[in-house]
């Protein structure tokens, strides 16, 4: 499960870092000035910056919490299954 979700975690990092570049390509012809080319490549940066810490952030304490998460979430399934049959 841990894999599943640091996969699936490092997945959603590339897809904003996809769509960040597609936004910056698409508008960086109808920007109307330089300006607003550097607010827009500094915007989308940032974005990038935080988000992708954040994430890593995130990681870095399931690592840590791994066994009490997932134990928890093995437990529940134990119970389920044990219920059923």
């Amino acid at each position: 499960m841990h894999r599943r979700d640091t996969a699936a975690a490092w997945a959603f990092v590339l897809g904003l870092w996809f769509a960040i570049l597609f936004v910056l390509w698409a508008t960086w012809d109808i920007a109307p000035s330089a300006t607003a080319r550097t607010l827009l490549l500094v915007g989308g940066v940032a974005v990038l910056v935080f988000n992708t810490a954040a994430i890593i952030a995130m990681l870095a304490h399931y690592r840590e919490d791994r066994d009490f998460i997932y134990g928890l979430d093995l437990k529940f399934l134990d119970a389920l299954r044990s219920g059923r049959g």
